[in-house]
This record gives structure tokens, sequence and C-alpha cells, in this order.
């Protein structure tokens, strides 16, 4: 793993004179984002040695690289899912790749369905914890020492401080959010009535397919992590019945726009 992270990341600086200090993961409904950059190369994800290829209706496959005011950035168009058949490491490489190119901040957004009852479609929720359900882990198998420590420390995998600057500027912009637990699940399918309601019991407020991985990679080497989810769908029997992922994307291109402001200023004070 090592030595295919050096490989990559020398690729990527031999093609581009780059050090971006934010990361970003664009997951559905911060799609439309690479609009708010000003973009300085794109590097398609077939080209660049290593790199598995997203699958997934509505994400594209580049890393985009570029400003947003004086900060430089490096976004992910595009991510990779454990459910499309790739293996956890494979799922989270980008995040390693991104540390190596110099990146301190990571950024991970998600659509998700909502449990909480004071959530509604559309709503953008800042994810203070997570819930860990997947049925793999991206640090199984023998540790590296030079990306991080055998047992990483989980009690605040996302950044108090950024979660704290997100809120005021939130407050700022008149922007609803909310806060909330994020629990991973491995996904394709979407859930059932009575996973919903265990979501619920176990302590969680929303659910999704991926986050939680590319998390605990940035975690294990000690990159300041920030997570956001926008609610496209609600796990009750009024709206189950009607879900598909073409609804998620419609649901998740409503919020966009608000969600889009909140990251980029996030990003500008950071």
């Amino acid at each position: 793993m090592w030595d295919k992270v050096q490989e990559t990341v020398s690729y990527i600086k031999n093609k581009i004179n780059f050090s971006p200090e934010f990361g970003v993961i664009l997951g559905s409904g911060l799609g439309g984002f690479t609009d708010d950059i000003i973009i300085e190369y794109t590097l398609p994800y077939q080209e660049i040695p290593n790199f598995p290829i997203s699958t997934v209706e509505g994400h594209k496959g580049a890393l985009v690289f570029g400003t947003i005011g004086s900060k430089k950035i490096v976004a992910m168009q595009g991510r990779f899912h454990f459910y499309e058949g790739y293996s956890m490491k494979e799922v989270t490489f980008p995040v390693r790749v991104m540390k190596y190119l110099g990146v301190e901040k990571l950024i991970v957004s998600n659509a998700s369905g909502g449990v909480n009852p004071r959530y509604k479609v559309g709503s953008i929720v800042i994810i203070k914890d997570h819930i860990n359900f997947m049925p793999e882990h991206p640090l199984r198998g023998k540790n590296d020492e030079r990306f991080g420590p055998r047992f990483v420390n989980m009690s605040q995998p996302y950044s108090v401080e950024m979660i704290c600057k997100a809120k005021e500027i939130a407050q700022e912009l008149s922007i609803e959010v909310h806060d909330g637990v994020y629990l991973g699940l491995q996904g394709p399918t979407f859930e059932t009535l009575s996973e919903y309601r265990m979501v619920k019991i176990l302590g969680a407020d929303c659910v999704g397919m991926s986050t939680v991985p590319e998390v605990i990679v940035a975690r294990h080497m000690d990159l300041e992590t920030f997570g956001v989810s926008i609610i496209t769908d609600i796990g009750d029997e009024a709206s189950i019945l009607t879900i598909s992922h073409d609804e998620v994307l419609e649901a998740a291109k409503k919020a966009e726009p608000q969600l889009r402001r909140l990251i980029k200023e996030l990003i500008v004070r950071g």
C-alpha cells in the first residue's frame, strides 16, 4: 500500500505543480461544487496509476485541483463504494493519496436516509459522530506505521473545531443545519422499515453507504475531518415505498446550493 500510494502521489506531482491544503469528497448532493472552484488541473481517474474507477450514476470520475479564495483544494468528483465490489483499501486509497499530496483537512459529503423526526427531505446534517456497521474494516491487516498507529483513537472522528465553525457560518448565512450521528451500512439496497427502526434504536440519526471508511483512514493519518449529509429520504412508513436512486439525486440537487455555500465559506475561512 505504501509503495502504491507513493507511486500515485509521484505521478500526480510530476503531472501538476500543486499542493492542496483541503481535500473534498463530492458525494451525492455536492456534485456541482466544482463550479465554485477556480480549476487549474483535472485528472480523470482512469489516467491515475492505482486509482479505481467510479461506477455509480451521478458520480463522475476525476480529481479536480484548484482554488477557493486563497485556499488550494483537491476535490474527488465521484467516490468509491464498498458495494461496487472494491475492497476497503481501494475505497479509501484516494484519501491516503490526498494526505501525501499535502492535504491537512478533509471534507466528506454524502446523501443519507433520515430517521430523526426533526429531519425532512433536503435537511443538511453536520455529522458529529458515526457508527460503523460496514462488514469490512479499512485498517484490517498488517499495519504500516508510516501511515499511522495500529489502534486509532476514534473519540473525535469529526473535528469539533470545524463543526463549530460550520455552525457559525450557517447561522450567519441563514442556512438551517442539524447535527447528528451517521450509521454506515454496506448497501446497495435501501434500508427496510425494520432496518430503519434498528438504526434509530442504535442511536443514529441517519444512515448511508459511504463516508465511514474514508473518515477512519483519514483519522489513521491524523487528517482533520468534517462530514456533512443531505437527507434525501425519510425512513418511515409514509415515504419508504417511493424511494429510488433518481429521487435521492433529485432531493440532493435541491439542497445542493445551500450546502455549497456552507462548504465554500468553511474552506475560505479554513
